[in-house]
């Protein structure tokens, strides 16, 4: 199914408020004597629901104490607070995407709206929303149901063509009680057992995950048994749920990465390697390449391969982007790099590693590309990046 409008809760969904919204807490429940947790995370209950709500039913406050608990909070807040926040990652980019793609899309947030209003100016993101909807300071208990139910209205889109993202179980609570469909999010406040018991209908791990549900494309994991193990290769086959509720099975193959760098030289010539790859049982050319071990940083590993493979240290080293090379099955992702300003080392091979370097001239590599003579996916790719940007003059 394909959504038409969005309506994101703001604190742990959009952006990381923590900090601010703990640090106020503490300093609201300190200045009227309550006992504080040391580990300020502990205080995490404080994102989400309305303060007044929280103060009387995690400390006991009668509604009047509560009320000064919550003046004593936005003391700090508003002087220090609300700048204590920064955006997921990725969430800018997650926005623009769907704005570019025609949803219409929403805040509904237990917030009051002016805070939530100053945050999106302060990040620059209030032009990618078509409708706003926090609480006033005078009536901050409103339920998160009936706040939705606003922003719907607003929005002039109907129940079953609407999607409800957040972080915690009062944004699934309130989505179910509308009768709309919703998405928990693992990286905010809430947990996966949590938005599973509320009757999230998905679970996304990132925010492009919401792109791909709204879009109607999204698979959401259910099972996975394991087939094989290796020391590159995981192999599994997974249950999973299409957005129209049936399941289809997936064969995926688990790699931690790759890198490949394309090393040019003064003259103009891309350094190469020639070596047997045994599962198409040939001797290709390929730019120098390895694949990544657990977490390790991909610069830094095509720096290594690059001289252990051709003897050759980069005083310049680039991005050129990433590639999917195989996304039918397999997760591996390749990091690509541009390499100049070289100097000569010492090659260093793996053992059992066996490979001859050549230097080929840019143009004579690229109409290797295009006649198919060279078939390296990665190395294609990194040929013609460098090329174009030898040709447009952003590599001098």
């Amino acid at each position: 199914m394909r959504y038409k409008s969005i309506i994101f809760d703001f604190d742990g969904t959009l952006c990381n408020t923590g900090e601010g919204v703990m640090k106020s807490a503490k300093y609201a429940l300190e200045a009227f004597g309550y006992a504080v947790p040391e580990n300020l995370d502990e205080l995490s209950y404080f994102i989400g629901p309305p303060l007044l709500i929280t103060f009387q039913e995690k400390y006991g406050a009668d509604p009047a104490r509560a009320s000064e608990l919550v003046n004593k909070y936005r003391k700090r807040y508003n002087d220090k607070g609300l700048y204590e926040s920064k955006l997921y990652d990725g969430m800018e980019d997650l926005l623009k995407a769907l704005k570019n793609g025609g949803f219409k899309i929403a805040i509904a947030s237990s917030k009051p709206q002016k805070y939530v209003e100053m945050l999106l100016d302060y990040f620059n993101i209030k032009k990618y929303f078509d409708v706003i909807c926090g609480v006033s300071f005078k009536a901050d208990c409103e339920p998160k149901s009936d706040i939705i139910m606003r922003a719907m209205k607003e929005l002039e889109t109907e129940y079953n063509e609407t999607l409800v993202v957040g972080d915690t179980h009062f944004d699934i609570d309130g989505a179910r009680i509308n009768r709309i469909d919703s998405a928990g999010v693992l990286w905010g406040f809430g947990t996966k057992f949590e938005f599973i018991e509320a009757g999230a209908k998905f679970l996304a791990e990132k925010p492009e995950d919401i792109e791909s549900i709204a879009l109607g494309f999204f698979e959401q994991t259910e099972e996975t048994n394991g087939i094989f193990s290796g020391r590159i290769i995981t192999v599994h086959e997974d249950t999973v749920m299409l957005v129209d509720g049936t399941t289809a099975k997936r064969e995926l193959v688990d790699h931690n990465g790759g890198v490949g760098v394309v090393a040019i030289t003064e003259k103009d010539e891309i350094l190469m390697v020639r070596q047997f790859r045994a599962p198409y049982k040939e001797t290709i050319y390929e730019i120098p390449a390895g694949k990544l071990e657990k977490n390790e940083d991909p610069r830094k590993a095509g720096e290594r391969e690059l001289e252990e493979e051709c003897g050759i240290t980069a005083e310049n080293i680039f991005e050129l982007g990433r590639i999917y090379p195989t996304p039918g099955y397999c997760s591996e992702i390749i990091h690509l790099y541009g390499a100049s300003n070289l100097t000569e080392s010492a090659q260093m091979l793996d053992e059992g590693e066996f490979l001859d370097v050549y230097r080929i001239p840019l143009e004579e590599a690229f109409e290797k590309c295009m006649n198919g003579e060279f078939t390296d996916a990665k190395t294609i790719i990194g040929i013609m990046k460098i090329r174009e940007m030898k040709q447009n003059g952003s590599l001098s």
